[in-house]
């Protein structure tokens, strides 16, 4: 039996992909290793939890000796790391904290993998899953993020991701370690933790507490649905070369008003409100420090060698996510309210 190690497996986009690779592939055995912080929550994947084929581990990936006993332990054959501390705005506050998770856990991921395989790479994988955020920003011309565009990071988050990236695309050069890597746009979808836009708006919209938008509205962001995403990293695990990367992007440019607007009248009409009544809630607020103007992903390489497209317009999608909110408002809830840390403190922090 294969044994896949996806880091971060109770978070968001984590979540998603152990699900899919649970009950896609049964035939491996998915270990989903989580340090479970405030953004981690097993509630995510209570619907594959007693899969006989899932294993979930309490792990943080700063630690090298665990992560080599977890090699160890469960004869990894190929790891998917998605852990990482990845809000832009908790990085400008505690860049250290990033710097801690994003690089040097990486790097211990990276060296515990090269000692548990020794040279022997036949059948072995180190994917690691990245964001569009270190090729730094564009301008409103067109252009887009493509495979070689020169990384250029403007955050702390983006500065770490860069720097994991280097990491692992050294470990390539120097030791051999077959590696694969992805850089994403923004992702969106069930499950997000509610400091993130979308879930954030939409949860303030029920509640009808203001909806802070940085600056004057005008950044753009590409929005991926995260099951696309996920598609997408299955897609490029099995049959994406070997050392190379691949961008991944929903070809879905918003600027942040538009979706803000977007969301308002989705979320009051599903609310059985006036749609639109909701936009007195809008605040603008001071800019974010080194806010980045625009993202956009050119995903061709990923359809020309792979096939994959993304399955939903954004409009659907966020129909679909907002939809999700308003019918798991107690999983919700459980988040805001911090109730859902409780049950894992009693089982794990003893």
């Amino acid at each position: 039996m294969k044994t896949i190690l996806i880091t971060g497996g109770a978070g968001f986009i984590g979540s998603h992909l152990v699900r899919l690779m649970v009950n896609k592939y049964p035939g491996y055995r998915v270990v989903n290793l989580d340090k479970l912080t405030y953004a981690g929550n097993l509630a995510n994947l209570k619907d594959v939890e007693d899969k006989p084929n899932y294993r979930f581990v309490k792990g943080d990936i700063c630690d090298f000796e665990q992560m080599r006993q977890v090699f160890a332990d469960y004869g990894v054959d190929a790891v998917i790391h998605l852990a990482a501390e990845s809000h832009v705005d908790r990085s400008i506050k505690d860049p250290f904290a990033f710097a801690r998770t994003n690089v040097m856990g990486t790097l211990a991921l990276l060296q515990a993998a090269r000692l548990a395989w020794d040279g022997r790479f036949e059948g072995k994988l180190f994917y690691h899953v990245s964001t569009d955020e270190v090729y730094g920003a564009l301008e409103n011309d067109g252009s887009f993020f493509v495979e070689t565009t020169r990384y250029n990071p403007h955050s702390p988050y983006s500065a770490s991701k860069a720097s994991s990236d280097h990491f692992v695309r050294a470990y390539h050069d120097t030791y051999g370690l077959p590696v694969k890597i992805s850089n994403c746009s923004n992702n969106y979808g069930p499950y997000q933790f509610p400091e993130k836009l979308i879930p954030l708006f939409i949860n303030n919209i029920r509640h009808n507490k203001s909806l802070p938008v940085y600056g004057t509205g005008e950044n753009v962001r590409d929005w991926l649905y995260v099951e696309d995403h996920v598609r997408a990293i299955d897609l490029i695990f099995h049959q994406g070369k070997v050392g190379d990367t691949y961008n991944i992007g929903g070809f879905n440019e918003w600027r942040n008003i538009d979706l803000v607007r977007l969301l308002v009248g989705v979320t009051d009409r599903l609310l059985g409100r006036a749609e639109g009544a909701s936009s007195c809630l809008i605040t603008f607020v001071r800019d974010r420090a080194g806010h980045d103007l625009r993202y956009a992903i050119d995903s061709s390489k990923l359809h020309r060698e792979l096939g994959w497209s993304p399955s939903l317009q954004f409009e659907e999608g966020i129909e679909k996510t907002v939809r999700w909110y308003l019918d798991h408002q107690d999983w919700l809830d459980n988040v805001t309210s911090g109730d859902y840390l409780k049950y894992y403190e009693e089982m794990y922090h003893k």
